[in-house]
């Protein structure tokens, strides 16, 4: 019996695949990683973070960047889609496509049964390596759950969560802007428990 081997790209070969692929795939040490496509609540929480973070940072050096820009992370190599990015200033992009960040200050992902424990563990720990990074936050997609690691100047990260309802809001600092429960849970529902 033969086995086939893994393909192993570069990461320009991973780059060029990707921009043409009909679906999204991570990257790392040679192997790439199909990702699951999104919920509605999913795609409904990202899109009422962009619109507050957005309506919060017009006046502002920042931007805010849906899921569809590529981020690097330069210590580690992986590349990797997150919910949603905000960089301050200029962004640094790595190639002349301008379609890979390297450079942000607050990431955000939202939560699924599925990468719930990725996005918490190795994923977390690619991102405390972005020398820019200051807010990782984690939105919860099936009940009412905020979190937010910040980097501290001794470079250790501080948990905070903001809500269990929607009474509550996260301070991002770094950008001075506030994302409340409100404005992340609007028009979202949640399943009925099984």
């Amino acid at each position: 019996m033969s086995m086939t081997p893994k393909e192993y790209l570069s990461p320009e070969e991973y780059l060029f695949r990707e921009r043409t692929a009909e679906y999204r795939s991570e990257f790392f040490r040679g192997e790439t990683f199909a990702m699951a496509g999104a919920s509605a609540n999913h795609n409904l929480i990202v899109s009422n973070c962009i619109q507050a973070l957005g309506l919060q940072l017009k006046k502002n050096p920042c931007r805010v960047y849906p899921s569809d820009l590529k981020l690097r992370i330069e210590a580690t190599g992986l590349y990797t889609y997150p919910d949603l990015s905000v960089v301050c200033g200029e962004p640094k992009l790595e190639t002349d496509a301008r379609d890979v960040l390297l450079n942000p200050v607050v990431l955000v992902e939202v939560l699924s049964d599925s990468t719930e424990g990725y996005d918490r563990g190795k994923k977390f720990q690619h991102y405390r390596t972005i020398p820019s990074l200051m807010h990782y936050v984690l939105i919860a997609q099936d009940r009412y759950s905020i979190e937010c690691f910040s980097r501290r100047d001794d470079d250790t990260w501080l948990l905070s969560d903001c809500c269990y309802d929607l009474g509550g809001s996260l301070d991002l600092s770094i950008i001075d802007c506030q994302l409340s429960a409100a404005d992340v849970y609007d028009k979202v529902v949640f399943e009925p428990a099984s």
